[in-house]
């Protein structure tokens, strides 16, 4: 066998999982079938729950320099820094969750982090590498992989198909991809406009929506939702576009290309067959509204790569790899409701107009924003777990801890361990399955005493005044980090 694990593709979400793998003992080996790392600009941040997972890790000085110039950049470009809903920018996540925060960071600025994160872990990246070929066996999977220099096999454990929406994995093991179509195409340019005073003000117009600053330049197309993807985007396509949506004909000065996307929304019926995963956008693809999906992919990895870890050492309890499509396909499915619904809102015409009028006034409200920013970060969403807990913040991610009141959570979780963070843990025998540290504060009034998956999650967790060595900790325990004899 030449590799335990193979991760296709080395955007955001290949290389967390990989560097997870190898936090866990596992050593991964990442193709990528680009000749060398994309800078093309994408995704513009992250949020909360990817954040502080990141931070976890010990990238939270990295994220933090970024974040302070992307603060800038939105400012600037919207003339507020608060989150929107469909283009209505009026959520205020410090409002909803204070000390929960995001980041704003570029992705090609993200992606030379985590390449730098999993580098100072002994993984490196082969580009140039296409994958030609899957066949899945009892005990391993073979995969064809193409280079400029030859074709040859690669046998592995296991394969997670983080390639992408267009993944060749997920094709060629056979997930199905069921779905909506898009409802429009947006197309986004670095160009200088000739005569910029031909444009109408930015904003909704009667063919989709128009933005344009020094620079730059987009259309909302709902005339066109089945562009063709096959060359770059071109100056003639996005006059074209320019054309439906402000009814006006445009030249440009300077034409430097950009991006196109749509809003289809489509999700794998299943994250895993067999020994072939699936995470990130090979696993779901939907629109970018609300900033979910960059977000959604990185926790996609961060919940698979300690299962997968253990699976690889012969540690995983029956049913463990299971859990990863049962915890994070409802996550995924969710956010393809709420961006199909920021869409609808995103539709031109005076229905949609007296609609966006309507949901403007109730996102004053402080229960609808606070219940709005929680569907966009989701910090509220609560995994199923297979045992009862009566404690309200089992099966959420753990929100930022100061330990008796001096050191952050983020010191202790760097080594990916799961964490039993208890003020009786010298009294607690785990066999060493967990990290027990004895703590008397966890900085949260509802929190006693918490046991702490490696993703981040609460398996278990105690309240002021509860008991604090019920069964059910040992059934956590058990359930998350059994005993291997």
């Amino acid at each position: 066998m030449d590799a335990e694990v193979v991760v296709v593709g080395a955007g955001p979400v290949g290389l967390l999982l990989a560097a997870e793998l190898a936090i866990a003992g596992v050593r991964p080996l990442v193709v990528e079938r680009l000749a060398a790392p994309a800078e093309q600009p994408k995704a513009r941040g992250i949020g909360v729950l990817a954040a502080e997972a990141l931070r976890r890790r010990g990238l939270g000085a990295e994220l933090d320099r970024e974040h302070e110039q992307g603060l800038r950049a939105l400012a600037r470009d919207h003339g507020t820094t608060k989150t929107h809903f469909a283009w209505i920018h009026k959520i205020d996540p410090d409002v909803a969750d204070p000390g929960r925060r995001g980041a704003l960071i570029g992705q090609p600025a993200l992606e030379r982090l985590l390449r730098e994160h999993l580098s100072g872990l002994g993984v490196q990246v082969h580009y140039g590498c296409t994958v030609t070929g899957w066949r899945d066996g009892p005990d391993e999977v073979t995969l064809t992989i193409e280079s400029p220099t030859t074709t040859r096999p690669l046998t592995a454990g296991y394969v997670v198909g983080c390639d992408g929406g267009h993944s060749a994995i997920r094709k060629f093991a056979g997930f199905g991809f069921p779905g909506t179509p898009p409802l429009m195409t947006v197309r986004y340019a670095h160009a200088e406009v000739r005569d910029p005073d031909l444009l109408p003000p930015p904003g909704r117009l009667a063919g989709g929506t128009l933005f344009h600053d020094d620079g730059v330049i987009a259309t909302f197309d709902f005339a066109d939702t089945t562009p063709d993807r096959s060359s770059p985007l071109s100056a003639e396509e996005v006059r074209d576009s320019v054309r439906r949506v402000a009814g006006v004909d445009v030249a440009f000065a300077a034409f430097h290309g950009g991006l196109r996307f749509t809003d289809q929304a489509r999700q794998a019926d299943a994250y895993r067959r067999g020994r072939t995963l699936l995470a990130g956008d090979a696993a779901h693809v939907h629109s970018p509204n609300g900033g979910q999906g960059l977000n959604l992919g990185l926790m996609d990895a961060m919940n698979l790569g300690w299962k997968l870890a253990a699976a690889v050492r012969g540690a995983a309890p029956d049913g463990l790899l299971d859990t990863y499509t049962a915890e994070r396909h409802p996550v995924g499915a969710a956010v393809l409701h709420n961006t199909r619904a920021q869409s609808a809102l995103l539709a031109p015409g005076p229905h949609v107009d007296a609609l966006r009028d309507l949901m403007s006034d109730l996102m004053d409200l402080p229960e609808v924003n606070r219940h709005l920013s929680r569907v966009l970060s989701g910090v509220t969403h609560r995994y199923p777990l297979p045992y009862l807990a009566t404690h309200p913040a089992v099966g959420v991610h753990c929100p930022p801890l100061t330990i008796d009141a001096t050191a952050p959570l983020d010191e202790l979780a760097a080594g990916g361990r799961p964490l039993l963070l208890h003020p009786e843990a010298k009294q607690i025998n785990t066999g060493g399955r967990v990290d027990a540290i004895p703590i008397v504060a966890l900085g949260d009034e509802r929190l006693a005493a918490v046991l702490l998956r490696p993703d981040g999650v609460i398996a278990w967790a105690a309240g002021p005044g509860e008991d604090l060595h019920p069964p059910a900790l040992w059934q956590a325990l058990d359930t998350w980090f059994p005993e291997v004899h």
